[in-house]
Order: C-alpha cells, then sequence, then structure tokens
C-alpha cells in the first residue's frame, strides 16, 4: 500500500510540474503581448499571477524534499525527483523574465522611444516555441525532442546577438556626442534631426535587456529539456 502510495505521488508530481508548466508558458506570452501593444491591464496581470507561480515552485520543492526524506527513491526514481526539483527551478526563473516583460511594459510611456528596427516578435516567438518543445518533451517523454530544444538554442542566441550588434550600428549612426555629468542636463546631438542622448540611451538600455530576458527565456528551455533527458535516460548530454 506503500509503494502504491508513493508511485501515485511521483506521478501527480509530474503532472503538477507540467501544470506549472503550462502555467509559466501563459505568464510568458502574456508578457510578450503586453511589451509588444503596450496592453497595461494585462502586464499587471502577469506581474500579480507571477505569485501563483512562486507558490506553485515552494509547493513542488517541499513535495521534492518529502519524497527524497520518506520515501528514499534510488536510480530512476531519484533522478525523476532531481530533475523535477530543478526543473521547478527553471520555470519559476521563467516566471520572473515573464514580470519583467510586463514591467517594460508598463515603464513605457507615450513618449518613451520605439524600439529600433528589431523583429522582436519573431525572436519572441521562437523563444516560446523552445519552451513549449521543452514542455512536450516532458509530457511525451521523447528524448529526441529535448535535443531538439538544445539545437534551437543557437538560433536564438544567433538571433538576440544580432539585436546587440544593431543597436551598436544605431548609436554609431546617430553619431551621439554624450551627457553633460556636472548637472545631468543633456546635449542634442551634433546633428539637428537626430534625437537626444537620454532619448538614445533609454532606448539601447531597453532594447538590451529585453534581448538578454529572451535569450534567458532560450536558457531555460534547455535547462528544462536537460533535465528531462537525465531522468529519462541518466544522460547528461545536455546539462550545462
Amino acid at each position: 500500500m506503500a509503494r502504491e502510495d508513493y508511485r501515485d505521488r511521483l506521478e501527480r508530481l509530474r503532472e503538477a510540474i507540467v501544470a506549472m508548466g503550462d502555467l509559466v508558458y501563459e505568464q510568458l506570452a502574456d508578457g510578450f503581448t503586453a511589451l509588444f501593444t503596450g496592453d497595461r491591464p494585462l502586464a499587471r496581470e502577469v506581474i500579480e499571477g507571477d505569485r501563483t507561480v512562486n507558490r506553485r515552485s515552494l509547493e513542488l520543492e517541499s513535495e521534492c524534499l518529502d519524497l527524497l526524506a520518506l520515501h528514499q527513491p534510488v536510480a530512476g526514481d531519484l533522478r525523476i525527483v532531481v530533475a523535477a526539483f530543478k526543473i521547478a527551478t527553471d520555470l519559476e526563473r521563467v516566471g520572473d523574465l515573464a514580470t519583467n516583460l510586463a514591467e517594460y511594459a508598463l515603464d513605457a510611456t507615450e513618449s518613451s522611444p520605439p524600439l529600433p528596427d528589431v523583429d522582436f516578435e519573431r525572436i519572441a516567438a521562437l523563444a516560446l516555441e523552445m519552451l513549449e518543445q521543452a514542455l512536450e518533451a516532458l509530457v511525451t517523454e521523447e528524448p529526441t525532442a529535448c535535443f531538439a530544444v538544445a539545437e534551437r538554442d543557437d538560433e536564438l542566441d544567433a538571433r538576440c546577438a544580432g539585436v546587440a550588434e544593431r543597436v551598436v550600428r544605431t548609436c554609431i549612426d546617430l553619431r551621439v556626442e554624450g551627457v553633460d555629468a556636472t548637472d545631468d542636463r543633456t546635449i542634442a546631438a551634433d546633428s539637428a534631426g537626430d534625437p537626444p542622448v537620454s532619448d538614445v540611451l533609454a532606448d539601447v538600455s531597453r532594447t538590451l535587456v529585453i534581448a538578454r530576458d529572451i535569450e534567458r527565456v532560450g536558457d531555460h528551455a534547455v535547462n528544462v529539456a536537460a533535465r528531462t533527458l537525465y531522468a529519462l535516460e541518466n544522460s547528461d548530454e545536455l546539462l550545462r
């Protein structure tokens, strides 16, 4: 009877991890939507929803610790519990990144400079697809799907690096002179048609942090796939 209860708890743990993944995916998708559309009410919902993500993460970690302490799993079962613990952490961090995106949306104003000519929506879609594939690999328990997630991370990294390169080119093209550090007054750019330095710097900062956060989503998706592969095949090939 105790063994049956133990197996039931392992299955419920797996189901809870999948449910948390679905919640985090929705949070991330809504965070992107809020950022790209300026939907402030949706941004606030994402920020508020992070409390639920954090609570789920703590509950899962507690369940993992209970299983380790009370049942002392070995071999495959031990890998499942350890992987679940790690996956919960990665999903919680993706939830934090979704909150970041929502906060960027709230911080933006009508006077905020537009993002440079960067196809952020396409890059965001790739990050979302990677997270979805990682969660699908967890559900289907398919090792090859784990490797597919890792392979796509190179593409995401390259696109995010391309954003940084474009930012540098934009700064060079604008020929910005600088900021007066003595009284924080912005010195106008040397060409009459160029934007003031403060607007350029705000644009650069906003663009770079968004690219950084999207890249981190991909890293956490790979981690989820790596933990899944470890649980399935005792392979550390994708672990970082």
